[in-house]
């Protein structure tokens, strides 16, 4: 029976770490119309016997219905659907084998339909929606225990969507490092700095900025301007900047030209 085995390890991609998380066989009711017409051919090959004249007409009908139904048995036998952590694919035919797969990700919805009979006797049929649906994948018949086997696909589309690349041993795909957050004291000082440049004003005339600043250049500077003035109301010659004395008064009458 090696020869009716579809061998579904061969097609795995083991190298990258591909494996069955559950392979799905059709359920016994897919075969109950081949061997219904298995029992039917023979019942027509029987007829050999009823019709010695014409004997070989029911032995060629009886045996070609018979291998037909043979034939049907071995295709429902060796129709595979299997789910793995990458993907699901549908292995099928006899001498000529066909292969249908789908990544998990192309896996947009499943739909479990289950009709009567199947829920007395515990088998559904599954429909995919995706953009496979010209590749065999569209509907798999005759699924047994589909509710238990609908759960196992949504779980492994669930962890291999919340593994992303490190769930599929991709080498190449390395997580950045994660950075300390700064130290607060260096983050005051880049938020003072930054608050400092946003709201700076334009300088002052005659005064540099970052020079020293003794507290009282504000009224040093007013004293300056009203000698000045005081200076150009008598005529006098305007003198240097005396040094500012915060405690010195001048109470002496100002003389003003007439």
């Amino acid at each position: 029976m090696s020869v009716f085995d579809p061998r579904i390890d061969k097609h795995l991609i083991s190298d990258q770490g591909e494996y069955v998380v559950d392979e799905v066989r059709k359920h016994w009711a897919a075969t109950v119309s081949a061997v219904l017409e298995l029992v039917g051919g023979f019942v027509v090959f029987l007829l050999a016997f009823v019709m010695p004249q014409l004997w070989w007409l029911p032995t060629l009908v009886g045996a070609g219905i018979g291998v037909h139904a043979v034939w049907r048995i071995f295709e429902q036998r060796m129709d595979r659907f299997v789910i793995t952590n990458m993907r699901v694919f549908r292995v099928h035919g006899i001498l000529s084998q066909r292969i249908a797969t789908m990544p998990l990700a192309r896996i947009l919805d499943i739909s479990v339909y289950k009709p009567l009979i199947g829920r007395v006797f515990g088998y559904g049929h599954f429909v995919f929606e995706s953009a496979a649906q010209e590749q065999g994948l569209r509907e798999i018949r005759y699924v047994g225990d589909p509710d238990s086997r609908g759960l196992t696909i949504q779980r492994v589309i669930a962890q291999a969507g919340l593994r992303g690349a490190a769930g599929r041993g991709d080498p190449t795909m390395v997580p950045s490092p994660v950075q300390p957050p700064p130290p607060p004291a260096a983050t005051a000082s880049v938020a003072a700095t930054a608050y400092d440049e946003a709201r700076a004003t334009a300088p002052v005339p005659g005064m540099e900025r970052g020079s020293a600043s003794t507290g009282w250049d504000w009224l040093a500077d007013a004293q300056r301007r009203e000698d000045e003035r005081l200076a150009q109301l008598r005529g006098e010659s305007a003198a240097g900047p005396a040094p500012f004395d915060p405690d010195r008064t001048n109470t002496a009458p100002i003389d003003l030209p007439r």
